[in-house]
């Protein structure tokens, strides 16, 4: 299973962009999607969780900013930030628990893709 994140680059404060991840591999079924960060000397945080109902969680720094949705269909998770601060700079992660063909379910990860907020 992999899982390759797209969208990162760099934006004016105020801006917006979209972060995409798809899941691939051979896999059972997707569980909680997720997006995480981590600035250069800080831990890697949680920005927004969606479960496989739907139901989203949202760090406080985020909320009314961000929104994270999924395509069950397509394997895939997005998240969509707007009005974005210099602070929301960071690597962001993807993250999946997904239950494998063996019957296990373990978290997974993304490469990583770059968020720069700057003028």
């Amino acid at each position: 299973v992999q899982l390759q994140a797209s969208g990162g680059g760099l934006v004016q404060p105020g801006g917006s962009l979209r972060l995409s991840c798809a899941a691939s591999g051979k896999m059972l079924s997707i569980n909680t999607l997720g997006w995480y960060r981590q600035a250069p000397g800080n831990q890697r945080e949680l920005v927004a969780t969606i479960t496989g109902g739907g139901s989203t969680n949202y760090a406080a720094s985020v909320k009314g900013r961000f929104t994270i949705s999924r395509d069950n269909a397509k394997n895939t998770v997005s998240l969509q930030m707007n009005s974005l601060k210099p602070e929301d700079t960071a690597v962001y992660y993807c993250n999946a628990y997904i239950l494998d063909t063996w019957g296990f379910q373990r978290p997974y990860w993304g490469q990583g893709t770059q968020v720069t907020v700057s003028s």
